[in-house]
């Protein structure tokens, strides 16, 4: 079955170059184009999309409000969203992620990129790569208000799903993170998977927010040393 994608940007151009690099992989497809945050929103409940691509600067309803919309809906649960910004001057993109976006691609992505974050997003794995949560987190600082408290839900993380949140936080796959801790996709996947219902996390992005605003990993921390 395809992926199904809708397009959410001002500019039709920018649509129609997406639409042509999306529609020429035969494992995903296109299934509407909307204008604005609203007319996204719309169009994800008129219809079935898997993956929504959200420009941030959109008139009438813009990205992070219709991105906050899709998220907070039980009826779009599993809709993810992917926000096209630039990386190096794009604050608004900690806002995307915390109303809910799955992740975050430069409106310069190459072909190949796009169509492969496509399908990380879809499929709820490796949503932030090193690079982009890199930039995410020289950012992430200035707009989160860090707690030094602990959650009460944190404690019902095990040692090995904190350890697993960590790496998480610092941006690896779930298949490097197997490969560190000699586990199988399969188990990391587990482990993440309970970890966000634990936590309350629609997804790895929103994981990555989690440890940095409650000082699990901060700016400049390397990564844990391999066992």
């Amino acid at each position: 079955m395809s992926i199904r994608v809708l397009l959410a940007d001002d500019q039709a151009l920018i649509r129609a170059g997406f639409r042509m690099i999306i529609d020429a992989d035969p494992g995903l497809e296109v299934v509407g184009e909307a204008a604005d945050g609203a007319e996204a929103v719309e169009l994800c409940h008129s219809g079935r999309v898997d993956v929504v691509l959200m420009d941030i600067r959109m008139p009438h309803v813009d990205g992070i409000e219709a991105t906050r919309r899709i998220s907070a809906d039980e009826r779009l649960a599993g809709v993810r969203v992917l926000i096209l910004t630039t990386f190096d001057d794009d604050d608004n993109v900690i806002y995307a992620l915390q109303a809910g976006a799955s992740g975050f691609l430069g409106k310069d992505v190459a072909p190949g990129d796009l169509v492969n974050a496509i399908r990380v997003v879809a499929a709820g794995e490796a949503l932030l790569s090193p690079r982009a949560t890199s930039g995410l987190v020289s950012r992430l600082i200035g707009h989160i208000q860090p707690t030094r408290q602990d959650p009460p839900e944190l404690e019902l993380v095990t040692d090995r799903e904190k350890e697993i949140l960590l790496l998480v936080a610092h941006g690896l796959s779930n298949e490097a993170i197997a490969e560190r801790l000699y586990l199988s996709r399969l188990t990391v996947k587990t482990h993440i998977n309970r970890t966000m219902m634990k936590l309350d996390a629609r997804d790895r992005a929103q994981l990555v927010v989690f440890a940095y605003q409650h000082h699990l990993v901060r700016p400049g921390d390397s990564l844990p040393p391999a066992r």
